[in-house]
């Protein structure tokens, strides 16, 4: 698998896309099918571990809201402490290592170890929820900005979202069911119109997944009342509530 010294194992920053195993990209997959040592996120689909051959060593790095199974800082110690042992590590993560990931954290703690990083990059989050949920986030009709946000990293009142969501704009927010009350303060408080069509997409891409709608100013009551749960998206902005997204659903839940 790696190219380094062979003295020094290589970290693989691994994406492990929305859940879905067919989303994986060829070269994730080969990785995963010869790993020797995969350090997982929580939210990583058992139908992707189950491609880790038997008997590799797996160590899970869970992490909760306001629990966190292995802080940050020891899991780039774990994967260093590994690699300068002559261990390949796949490190493997939900979505893309680069967003929402924490993959640059990791790659600089190896770096800086002098630990060789490859990254391999998987469909992130937002893209294949979107796609699962047949709610495009760029419609010429609709939207031609889409950005991206977290709804717990730093905090809300940390964040400057201003401008972000709005006519002809698609906000996607990760990690923002625990707060998604005071998501839609902050989003209406900032101008935007309480009735803002919104869609909270549940288990993207696994057999599982939900997607409901609504209007911004309910989303917290929306999120309560369906007991949605982690992995969820949020998207905020006019393509969630297009009508040909609608009747893709319809199709897709006909056929299936």
């Amino acid at each position: 698998m790696s190219n380094a010294p062979s003295n020094i194992g290589t970290v693989y920053l691994v994406g492990a896309g929305p859940g879905d195993p067919d989303l994986l990209t060829l070269r994730a997959a080969r990785l995963l099918g010869a790993a020797t040592l995969v350090i997982h996120d929580g939210l990583v689909d058992p139908a992707i571990l189950a491609m880790v051959p038997e008997g590799a060593r797996m160590i899970s790095v869970a992490k909760q809201r306001a629990r966190h199974t292995m802080p940050q800082d020891q899991i780039n110690a774990l994967l260093v402490r590994e690699a300068l042992t002559g261990q390949d590590v796949v490190r493997l993560k939900g979505g893309d290592p680069f967003i929402f990931g924490r993959g640059g954290e990791e790659a600089e703690a190896c770096y800086a170890a002098g630990v060789p990083v490859q990254v391999v990059p998987g469909v992130s989050a937002a893209l294949g929820a979107a796609a699962a949920a047949q709610i495009p986030l760029t419609h010429r009709d609709s939207a031609s900005i889409v950005s991206f946000v977290a709804g717990q990293c730093k905090g809300l009142d940390d964040q400057n979202w201003a401008g972000l969501a709005g006519v002809g704009r698609t906000l996607v927010i990760y990690m923002g069911v625990a707060t998604s009350d005071a998501i839609a303060e902050k989003l209406m408080a900032d101008g935007l119109a309480p009735n803002m069509p919104i869609a909270v997409i549940e288990n993207a891409a696994r057999p599982q997944m939900r997607v409901l709608r609504g209007v911004l100013a309910g989303l917290g009551a929306l999120v309560a009342e369906d007991r949605v749960k982690s992995p969820a998206l949020i998207v905020i902005g006019e393509v969630a509530a297009r009508e040909q997204a609608y009747e893709l659903q319809k199709i897709a839940e006909s056929a299936a």
